[in-house]
Parts: C-alpha cells; structure tokens; sequence
C-alpha cells in the first residue's frame, strides 16, 4: 500500500530565503511548504518564519516550532508532537506532518542515518515487503531543487520525531 501526498516542495536555499539563515532554514522552509499545501493563502514566507518559529544559526528545536507555530495558526489549529501512528494517520487524512532527524540530541552518532539533523515534510509512506517506507520532500541542497526521497523507517527511527498540524 502506497500514500502519496502532491504537495510542492521548495529548497531551503532558494533566492527567496535571505543567504544568511539558508544553512538552517530547514524548519521555516518545512513549515512555508507545509501551510501552503494547507491553506489556500498563507502570507508568510520562509524568512518570517525563520523568524517567528525562533530559528538559530544551528537549527529549529522541536518544542520552539510547535509554541511558536500554534501561537502563529491561534485556537483553530492544534499544532502538537505525535507518533508514527499518529503521523500516518494525518498522511491518511490528506494532511502533511513536519518530520525532524536528530542525531545530535538524540545521541546516536554511531549509526548512519538518512540525515543527520534535518526537517523535511512527511508527504507519504508505503508497506513494501513488511517494510515501512517513508516518503519526504527533501528541501534542498545549495545546488539542488527539493526532491522527493524515500527513507527506511527501521533504519532512521531512533532519530525521528514528528509534529501534526491540524485544523480543529
């Protein structure tokens, strides 16, 4: 069984994102991608959200995005962490999920993973041979448009962590 989301991704290292905050515009990119694939005009850009979710120089923190974000949507949207379950199921329901690798605060150096701290929107999974894929929009690299990549759960779990953003 394969899920699919079409959602249009954008690089992180677009001429619209101020070159300063490229390095570690992952989240606000992740976010913009995210919002307008949810709503039908979202007003703000990847550099405002940089700096309304709280980015740094070394990257978005989870619990920062989600305060920030729920404060940036107000009372009708819940903005919260969930499981892979959880997660799934948004995909299920035609919703997107902002998913993070983190190998620094997780503590798992030693391993490979698909990335090594990194924010990506979840668009989609698949069950292949009693295996679970999933399917992101990677946002980019410096000469790289985003792309759609397709990661092994088992072989990145350990660093994962997923936010939903749902409307109420």
């Amino acid at each position: 069984m394969k899920v699919e989301l079409n959602l249009k991704g954008m690089s992180q290292y677009s001429e619209s994102v101020n070159s300063q905050y490229q390095n570690s515009a992952c989240g606000p990119t992740t976010i913009y991608v995210i919002l307008n694939y949810l709503m039908e005009n979202t007003k703000h850009d990847v550099n405002s959200l940089y700096k309304f979710l709280g980015s740094t120089p070394i990257g978005l923190f989870k619990w920062r995005l989600i305060k920030n974000l729920q404060k940036l949507l107000g009372p009708d949207w819940n903005v919260k962490s969930c499981t892979l379950y959880e997660a799934l199921k948004e995909i299920d329901a035609g919703r997107p999920v902002a998913m993070k690798f983190d190998e620094y605060f997780t503590f798992q150096w030693k391993e490979k993973h698909s990335f090594k701290y990194h924010w990506v929107p979840l668009i989609g999974y698949e069950m292949k041979d009693n295996t679970l894929y999933l399917i992101v929009h990677d946002n980019g690299g410096k000469n790289r448009d985003s792309q759609i990549r397709v990661v092994k759960y088992a072989e990145n779990y350990k660093v994962l962590s997923f936010v939903k953003i749902e409307p109420k």
